[in-house]
């Protein structure tokens, strides 16, 4: 008898990347689980996929534990959702709404991951995906809340790899500059990353074939993932594919 398709759960899964990312899982054999806050947007894309839909407030610990409990022995999670940064200058927003651009885009990830991990470490198989950004290292942001959220979710990865190795390969990768909603404010003229290329990576990424990576920075449009699993062993050795000070 064929065996039952392993269970992905997808944070963020209603719209822009995560969905792409939802849908490409469900497209490998995956069974998806998408979560969100948004009923309407997780129901219209697990409908089209053919998965399932959990609420899901990933700054909420409880709603992570249920959401996490609801979707089943995950064998992928994708730790996606994220949102923008503050509206307003640093010193003139209100520090609660500047905190939570960290809530969601760190804490949610803690809190998402530390839900799936046990029960990986007993069954013995699983793999983590962080969606990160460039923001945690390009210059130029002008705004504080979200590039300081993802350098320490890109470092959450890493050390949480470190943490894991042997065990459970973690990995962090950047989507690059894609059109969704959450980019509708930036001009159409810069230099977007075809939607598709996230999505496609973090397939590779679920199958196993990239283990040897894990913990290393990973950008969907910048990186040739087969070329970077080659060289895997030169990557470890010179310390490659890491957000580190150069001197």
């Amino acid at each position: 008898m064929p065996s039952e398709p392993r269970t992905a759960l997808v944070t963020g899964g209603g719209r822009g990347i995560g969905a792409g990312i939802a849908r490409a899982l469900a497209e490998d054999g995956w069974s998806v689980v998408v979560g969100a806050r948004s009923r309407d947007q997780i129901e219209e894309v697990a409908q089209e996929i053919g998965g399932r839909a959990v609420e899901l407030d990933v700054s909420d610990p409880e709603s992570v534990r249920r959401a996490v409990a609801e979707a089943g022995d995950v064998e992928l999670l994708v730790a996606n959702a994220g949102i923008g940064d503050q509206d307003g200058a640093t010193w003139e927003v209100d520090a609660q709404d500047w905190w939570r651009v960290l809530e969601v885009n760190v804490l949610g990830v803690h809190l998402s991951c530390s839900a799936v991990i046990p029960g990986m470490l007993e069954r013995g198989s699983g793999r983590i995906v962080i969606t990160g950004s460039g923001a945690a290292y390009l210059p130029g942001l002008d705004r504080t809340g979200y590039g300081a959220s993802k350098a320490a979710v890109c470092r959450y990865g890493e050390t949480l790899a470190n943490e894991l190795r042997g065990r459970i390969p973690v990995f962090h990768f950047s989507p690059g500059l894609v059109q969704t909603e959450m980019t509708s404010r930036f001009p159409d003229d810069l230099p977007w990353t075809p939607p598709e290329l996230g999505p496609r990576l973090v397939v590779t990424l679920a199958s196993g074939r990239a283990d040897a990576l894990a913990g290393r920075y990973i950008h969907a449009e910048h990186d040739d993932i087969d070329d970077l699993i080659a060289r895997a062993d030169e990557i470890a050795e010179n310390d490659l594919n890491a957000i580190r000070l150069q001197r």
